[in-house]
C-alpha cells in the first residue's frame, strides 16, 4: 500500500525541532534524551513483580529498581510514555495510525516478526554493552561532544551500509 508523502514533515524542521527539545531537555532537567535506559527499567520493574528478590541480591538490577524504588520515578520512563503518546498522536492526526506488519515482498509475515524479535533482542542487548541507545548515544553524546557517542555513530552507519547490501534483495 502506497503512501502520499504530503502527510510528513519537512525532515530538515523535524531535525530542527529534535534539536530544540535536546536543548531544552538539557536545560529544564540537566539529561539529555535517551531511552534504553528507560527499557531497562521497565524490565527491572516486570522483574521485580515476578521475582523481587532477585532484583535487590543484582548489582545490575538493584541500581535501576532495587529496594523501594517506583517506577514512575524515574524521568526516564516518563519519557518514553511521552514519545509513545507523542507518536500515536502524530500518527492519528496524520491518518497514518492502523495496525499492519511492514515487511519486503519476498518475506513472509512470520519470518518478518521472527527477524524484528531478534533485531530487538539484539539491539537490546547491544545498548547495554554500548552504555546507551542511539537517542543517547547520538543525540545526548554526540551534542556533548562526546567520543565515544562520535564512535558509536560512525559504527552505526558504517555498519548500516555494510549490512544492507547483501539484504537489498529482501526489499525489491
Amino acid at each position: 500500500m502506497k503512501q502520499s508523502n504530503d502527510r510528513y514533515w519537512n525532515p530538515y524542521l523535524c531535525g530542527i525541532l529534535l534539536g530544540g527539545v535536546l536543548f531544552l531537555s538539557f536545560l529544564v532537567t540537566g539529561h539529555g534524551l535517551g531511552a534504553s535506559g528507560g527499557l531497562a527499567r521497565g524490565v527491572t520493574a516486570a522483574l521485580k513483580t515476578v521475582t523481587p528478590g532477585t532484583v535487590d541480591t543484582t548489582a545490575y538490577f538493584a541500581n535501576l529498581g532495587g529496594g523501594d524504588k517506583a517506577l514512575l520515578s524515574n524521568w526516564l520512563i516518563w519519557e518514553l510514555l511521552g514519545v509513545m503518546i507523542g507518536g500515536a498522536l502524530s500518527g492519528l492526526l496524520a491518518g497514518r495510525l492502523r495496525p499492519g506488519i511492514q515487511r519486503g515482498p519476498r518475506l513472509s509475515v512470520r519470518w518478518r516478526l521472527v527477524f524484528a524479535l531478534l533485531g530487538g533482542l539484539l539491539v537490546g542487548w547491544s545498548t547495554q554493552l554500548s552504555r546507551g541507545c542511539t537517542s543517547g548515544q547520538a543525540l545526548s553524546g554526540g551534542a556533548i561532544l562526546s567520543a565515544g557517542s562520535w564512535a558509536f555513530m560512525f559504527a552505526v552507519f558504517g555498519g548500516g551500509y555494510l549490512v544492507a547490501y547483501p539484504f537489498r534483495k529482501l526489499w525489491r
